[in-house]
């Protein structure tokens, strides 16, 4: 089960906006764990669907099909900065 955590705005060099949906996988392990669910690794994604790493500092690589090379886009979002 994903839920949609947040979504945070990334621009590109040239002033391209690309706005990045943060999803969390959620599981629910039922009694043998009373700690409750389980959250996995964020899976982030942009609103088109394109795969996005977060490489740190508040860069992002963008795989978009058919480039040779990924687009990089920075968020001054406080979490990833």
């Amino acid at each position: 089960m994903s839920e949609h955590e947040r979504t945070i705005m990334a621009v590109d060099d040239q002033g391209r906006e690309v706005m990045i949906d943060i999803q969390i996988s959620v599981k629910e392990l039922g009694e043998l764990t009373p700690a409750g669910p389980v959250s996995g690794e964020p899976a982030l994604r942009t609103r088109e669907g394109h795969p996005v790493t977060y490489l740190g500092g508040g860069e992002f690589s963008v795989t978009l099909p058919g480039d040779e090379t990924d687009l990089i886009v920075r968020t001054d979002d406080p979490d990833f900065t």
